[in-house]
């Protein structure tokens, strides 16, 4: 019997480019499928993935792909590296969305874009009989279309990747650039300061330029006053906190309020 499965859209990758409107979701790093299945029900427009912070390792990876694969939340993984079989690894258990973090040059792009994209555009391998994104071959056009549903997202989050911003910004292949304050405050020399006025002016300036430049901008912050902020700048793309953050904040708030 042929499978008439075909290649899913992209969805997240086409509301992303049209920038009509901004997305907001919500890093992921406990680890934990009832976890990820709470956050997932939250609603929001994507969850991330942390495999660069967060002890999630790429069978954790794979249960929680599973897990979110039954609800609308655009699901992206931020890779701990740049590294070409990390990255295959991960789009063959079905990964299409990438953050990935301090990428500074033109030519990092590329060599992400290799191992990315399928011949004649990249080197990526194929392994499709071995791969839950092709469902093990039963999606037929899978290696015809796999390249255009890659949607990459780079983080920049140094002096010198701010300096490289329009270079960065020429490439076709990028769908997003985002802005990472923390790793940025400690480059400019505000480490632990990403609030800083100076560190702002830097996101708000690079938000700006990479609106103009026609790609959606992204940011995390921490404050939803810093949300509203950032959105006006021309953020479209915006992480609202962590899972972990959300879990340590409520549970100090409670056990303060019993000590009161």
């Amino acid at each position: 019997m042929v499978s008439t499965l075909k290649l899913a859209k992209n969805t997240f990758k086409t509301k992303l480019e049209e920038r009509k409107k901004p997305l907001y979701g919500l890093w992921l790093g406990l680890s934990d499928p009832i976890a990820t299945e709470i956050s997932a029900v939250a609603g929001f427009d994507w969850l991330l993935i942390d495999n660069e912070h967060a002890p999630i390792e790429l069978p954790q990876i794979l249960l929680q792909l599973q897990v979110l694969a039954a609800y609308a939340s655009a699901i992206i993984v931020r890779p701990a590296s740049h590294d070409s079989t990390t990255l295959k690894k991960l789009m063959d258990i079905g990964v299409q969305n990438f953050l990935v973090p301090m990428v500074e040059t033109a030519d990092e792009v590329d060599c992400l874009a290799e191992a990315l994209l399928y011949p004649p555009h990249g080197k990526r391998g194929l392994g499709t009989s071995l791969a839950r994104a092709a469902r093990w071959n039963n999606i037929e056009d899978y290696v015809a279309r796999a390249n255009e549903e890659v949607c990459l997202l780079i983080q920049v989050e140094s002096v010198r990747g701010l300096q490289n911003l329009d270079e960065l910004l020429s490439k076709d292949i990028v769908s997003a650039v985002f802005i990472g304050p923390s790793d940025l405050a400690a480059d400019m020399g505000f480490l632990g300061k990403p609030e800083h006025q100076e560190v702002v002016s830097a996101v708000s300036q690079a938000l700006q330029q990479i609106t103009k430049a026609g790609k959606a901008a992204g940011v995390l912050v921490g404050r939803q006053e810093l949300a509203r902020y950032y959105a006006e700048q021309g953020a479209n793309f915006i992480g609202l906190g962590s899972d972990t953050a959300l879990l340590a904040s409520a549970t100090r708030a409670l056990s303060e309020t019993n000590k009161q």
